[in-house]
């Protein structure tokens, strides 16, 4: 994917919401910030450790990065509190 497809793509999302499916399958909209538990060891980050979402970012390969505390996550690192 080029910079101009991402930054077509990207002017339809916002930073400050995300949509999720729940377990039984209801989407849902979070808006920032919102809670998440830490799965793995990450950076600063302990297992269990529960911290706040400030922002969503998308990286040139579609991945989905968490800023926290000013610091950038994958998401697969956390699990959304829903």
């Amino acid at each position: 994917m080029t910079k101009k497809e991402l930054a077509e793509l990207l002017k339809y999302s916002s930073p400050r919401e995300i949509y999720v499916i729940t377990w039984n399958n209801i989407l849902k909209r979070l808006f920032c910030p919102f809670e998440v538990q830490v799965v793995q060891d990450i950076g600063k980050l302990k297992t269990g450790q529960f911290v706040f979402v400030d922002e969503i970012k998308v990286t040139i390969e579609l991945k989905t990065v968490y800023i926290i505390n000013n610091e950038a996550y994958y998401y697969y690192h956390f699990d959304i509190l829903v």
